[in-house]
């Protein structure tokens, strides 16, 4: 069975914890290339990043994943997940200043 743009999904993810300084958006960025997402991270005021991707469910709930982990030097501690209906108007994965 093929993957048809119903499966297609978005996830709008806020990460806390140890996650801003410790190369953690380079991180993401990589994660969702491999996996072949689209969408974007950037880190917010208050220390957390923030996290927009879209792609097929099993490879975005693959790279949600991951996020959870992070890079070797962040410290995971929560993953809020929103999830929404898919735009399709993102076409690469991006660091948002």
């Amino acid at each position: 069975m093929s993957e048809g743009p119903e499966h297609v999904v978005r996830a709008h993810a806020w990460v806390s914890g140890r996650v801003q300084g410790v190369a953690y958006r380079a991180f993401a960025r990589q994660v969702a290339m491999r996996c072949g997402l689209a969408g974007g991270v950037r880190n917010l005021n208050d220390g957390r990043v923030e996290v927009e991707v879209e792609g097929a469910r099993p490879d975005v709930e693959t790279f949600l994943g991951l996020l959870r982990k992070g890079p070797t030097l962040a410290r995971v501690a929560d993953v809020q997940i929103q999830w929404e209906p898919a735009t399709g108007r993102d076409v690469d994965f991006v660091i948002w200043d």
